[in-house]
């Protein structure tokens, strides 16, 4: 089980919920704070759960190829994909006009990352009958908000290529799951 966005929030509190199952399973927490996922495998010392931690920005290429080439060598493949990393940004439009960079950075690790990690692990997934699991927002299915912009766009942006590329994956036997949650309070949205 690949879980993004591990160190913290949502990533954090499934890693425990899942290493607490009395199930032999391997844990992949990929988040950019590697003292934060260090931390988080010591408390999840389990002796039916395997631990990998990987410290990855997955908005940089590096970081992402580091984390691909792991997945790709994997000997049972992978089972599941928790797509969990984000980025939120509540700000007026008004105050983003000299900061393209909040939309740049929000579409990058909300969009292109996970798509980017799908279309290379999609393969490892179809082999196991696999699942994607993408911990969203509410805000994906609501009319559109004000200061919240770059957020819902790139929330709405993977959640509609989710939605598209579904019928495909599971016609070749892979789950889709998206789960649409309210304001969750985790570190992300403490600025906002």
């Amino acid at each position: 089980i690949l879980i993004t966005g591990a160190s913290s929030g949502i990533g954090e509190h499934l890693a425990i919920f899942l290493s607490q199952l009395e199930i032999d399973l391997q844990l992949i927490l990929v988040a950019r704070r590697e003292e934060k996922l260090e931390a988080l495998k010591q408390t999840l010392q389990s002796e039916m759960t395997t631990i990998h931690i990987i410290r990855a920005d997955l908005r940089v290429q590096e970081d992402m190829d580091h984390l691909l080439e792991f997945l790709h060598q994997l000997p049972a493949g992978l089972d599941i994909v928790v797509s969990n990393a984000g980025l939120s940004i509540n700000r007026s439009i008004l105050q983003s006009l000299d900061r393209f960079h909040d939309f740049t950075r929000t579409m990058a690790i909300n969009y292109f990352a996970p798509v980017q990690l799908l279309l290379s692990v999609i393969p490892l997934l179809q082999q196991n009958h696999g699942q994607i699991i993408n911990i969203s927002t509410i805000n994906a299915l609501i009319t559109p908000l004000p200061k919240w912009a770059a957020y819902q766009a790139s929330k709405t942006a993977f959640d509609t290529w989710l939605q598209s590329t579904a019928p495909e994956l599971n016609k070749i036997g892979i789950t889709t799951t998206t789960i649409y949650l309210p304001l969750v309070k985790t570190p992300m949205i403490l600025p906002t």
